[in-house]
């Protein structure tokens, strides 16, 4: 097989697909796709990979994205409330890991110096994996993601100190241990209180100036610049590449620009993460791991049942109950990826051998591979260990909340109370009309409620908390959270509890209305189409038009589900999946050479196409809604609408008869 690099690139695209298809038909994670492309053709099997190095590289590239973009979900305030689970329970989690790895591995007759470089490596948990499944189940914000979050940034900063320890342990740097340590940590506060100085003063101006030029592109090179030079500064003064990426993003969350941040680096994440799992794969000697599965079955069992123990233990000493104290400890019951860099160092250092190395990298990318089953399990595996106590939170949480709905009566239940439905409840409260609000962010509901507020911390989702915030005497239920899937699960769940109960639901665009009002909804508001309602409305009134006339055109519009709205022209610029299904508008000018030309519309067979004439430009004249028997001309302009697939099809059927 030639190895020339487009070939190796079409190749694990293929496979990619195959194998991301495969795991998704039996409900798995895409993460385990990934893994079992890397193995398949790594180094150790079928070795279609041509140059490792270069792949890992690009697999680097990807983490930094990811936290990067997490990042972008973080303000400095939200990383100042973490500190007690940073420094507390990540600190406390990586010395006990320590000292329990390296003490069973220097029992084991491995020389104390290489068992502290292998508690290190077994200390650390997969950021990539955790981090990546836990966003793709919604959990990231929730106390258990929070938590695991804060160790695996605690153990990100505690690489550094490794990577000073190894060669020193190894007899690679002269001296003691304690001037090279201090040195570190001195270079790592310069470097992160520099990043955050820097993020603070220099990121918003340059996007302004950037956003200033109306340049798509641009506006990508410079998120793309920012991160990378971000994570480069951090790892010029040894620290990990994806903390810089990570401080980087919280910088830029502060800013007006994170969302259009975040729509353009989410391709090369997503692309150069399925890279970095194909590359964790592909370092897994299957041959080795067989002929000692005895001794790696151990040790993946450790690090996972240990891992969770010690985790879990830590985090109920802390306060938290049972139920979160499991959940965290499954969420980082892993080995990582930084572990790997430290198993190398150890080797080259002659701290630990390439036979004594195997067996903990194999377990490592064991205990990887099942990382994104036992993420996706947690929740159910925390309902089962502790039913009694999920049950009893649960069950307070409906309490707490059914004392404030149970003299309530014709009131409003606000699903979500962000900007929107605190605003919302401003107008409720001019006009004396009571509310409940749930929403699943802690740190809002604490404050709203601080502030005497009726909101309450809950999922919306679930029926049993809406019954307790008086779903059957409520007078109408408002969605504003900007979640479709979600929102959807809402309307369906109380459409069948309270049928005849008035719904009402923003979504931020138009491609969901369908979807909810299916649900059940009564009412879908999208906010790209209501906002050009009203700047009509204000446009019309400065013309001078008539105010019943725009009234009039206004509701128009409104009870014909916004159709006049939702197809319009489409630039040149790429769009999602989603976009190129919504409807749009496309002109086709018919020349001699058009098949169209002297047919009437009826003849073409456009329904075939899912397309419609949405009007004629003729001699200047634009004619809406044309009749079937209009008869089309060389010169005419045809105005198609429907998504992009069908335009595309119904141009061909005009120009070329299909």
């Amino acid at each position: 097989m030639p190895h020339d690099a487009l070939t190796a690139g079409l190749l694990l695209l293929a496979l990619s697909v195959v194998a991301v298809v495969l795991v998704r038909k039996v409900n798995l994670p895409p993460v385990l796709g990934y893994l079992f492309v890397g193995i398949a053709v790594g180094p150790h099997a079928l070795q279609w990979l041509p140059d490792l190095y270069m792949l890992e590289t690009l697999a680097e590239i990807g983490v930094v994205f990811l936290l990067f973009m997490i990042g972008l979900e973080f303000s400095l305030a939200q990383f100042w409330a973490l500190r007690r689970a940073v420094f507390g329970l990540g600190g406390t989690q990586v010395l006990l890991s320590v000292i329990a790895a390296g003490g069973a591995a220097w029992f084991s007759g491995i020389p104390w110096s290489g068992a502290i470089a292998i508690g290190g490596v077994l200390a650390l948990s997969s950021t990539a994996i955790v981090v990546k499944q836990l966003i793709e189940q919604i959990e990231m914000h929730s106390t258990h993601g929070r938590l695991a979050f804060a160790v695996l940034l605690f153990q990100d900063i505690a690489v550094v100190p490794f990577l000073v320890l190894i060669p020193i342990l190894g007899g690679g740097a002269e001296g003691g241990m304690a001037w090279p340590l201090l040195l570190a940590m001195i270079k790592a506060v310069v470097a992160v209180t520099g990043m955050l100085a820097l993020g603070h003063w220099a990121i918003r101006p340059i996007f302004h100036a950037v956003a200033a030029v109306h340049s798509t592109e641009l506006f990508t090179l410079t998120a793309l610049l920012v991160s990378l030079s971000a994570a480069w500064i951090t790892n010029l003064f040894g620290l990990s590449l994806a903390l810089g990426a990570f401080l980087a993003g919280m910088m830029l969350s502060e800013t007006e620009f994170k969302h259009q941040i975040e729509i353009d680096v989410r391709p090369f994440r997503d692309i150069l993460m399925g890279l970095f799992f194909i590359s964790v794969g592909a370092q897994l000697d299957l041959g080795e791991a067989m002929s000692r599965w005895g001794l790696i079955t151990i040790l993946t069992v450790g690090i996972i049942i240990g891992k969770a123990a010690l985790v879990a233990g830590i985090t109920r000493y802390m306060g938290y109950d049972k139920a979160v104290a499991t959940r965290t400890g499954i969420v980082l019951a892993n080995g990582g990826e930084f572990g790997f860099a430290l198993l190398t160092l150890a080797i080259s250092n002659h701290l630990l051998t390439s036979v004594e190395a195997q067996p903990v990298l194999a377990a490592v990318i064991f205990s990887m591979m099942l990382a994104p089953l036992l993420v996706h399990a947690n929740g159910d595996i925390a309902r089962r260990l502790f039913v009694k106590d999920v049950l009893r939170e649960h069950v307070s949480q409906r309490v707490r909340l059914s004392k404030a709905g149970e003299n309530l009566s014709g009131h409003v239940i606000f699903c979500g109370y962000g900007r929107i439905g605190q605003n919302l409840a401003r107008f409720l409260l001019q006009e004396g009309i009571d509310y409940v609000a749930l929403d699943a962010h802690s740190g809002l509901v604490k404050k709203a409620w601080e502030a005497g507020e009726q909101v309450f911390f809950g999922d919306a989702t679930h029926i049993d908390m809406l019954r307790a915030a008086g779903l059957d005497k409520a007078r109408l239920l408002v969605v504003t959270i900007d979640e479709p899937h979600a929102s959807e699960r809402i309307v369906r769940n109380v459409h069948h509890e309270a049928p005849e109960l008035p719904i009402l639901v923003r979504t931020r665009s138009d491609a969901s209305m369908e979807a909810l009002e299916n649900a059940g909804a009564t009412l879908v508001l999208p906010e790209t189409l209501e906002a050009s309602m009203m700047l009509s409305q204000h446009m019309l009134e400065f013309l001078g038009v008539d105010q019943e006339e725009i009234h009039h055109v206004i509701e128009a519009a409104r009870s014909d589900h916004y159709h006049q709205l939702r197809g319009y022209f489409h630039g040149e610029d790429s769009e999602s999946l989603e976009e190129s299904e919504r409807p749009r508008l496309h002109t086709v000018v018919l020349d001699p050479e058009s098949r169209a030309a002297g047919k009437s519309i009826a003849e073409l067979g456009l329904e075939q196409a899912s397309a419609v004439v949405a009007a004629v430009c003729r001699d200047g004249v634009r004619g809406e809604l044309p009749e079937g028997d209009m008869v089309l001309r060389v010169g005419d302009g045809v105005v198609l609408e429907g998504s992009a697939e069908a335009v595309e099809y119904a141009e061909e059927l005009l120009q070329t008869g299909g």
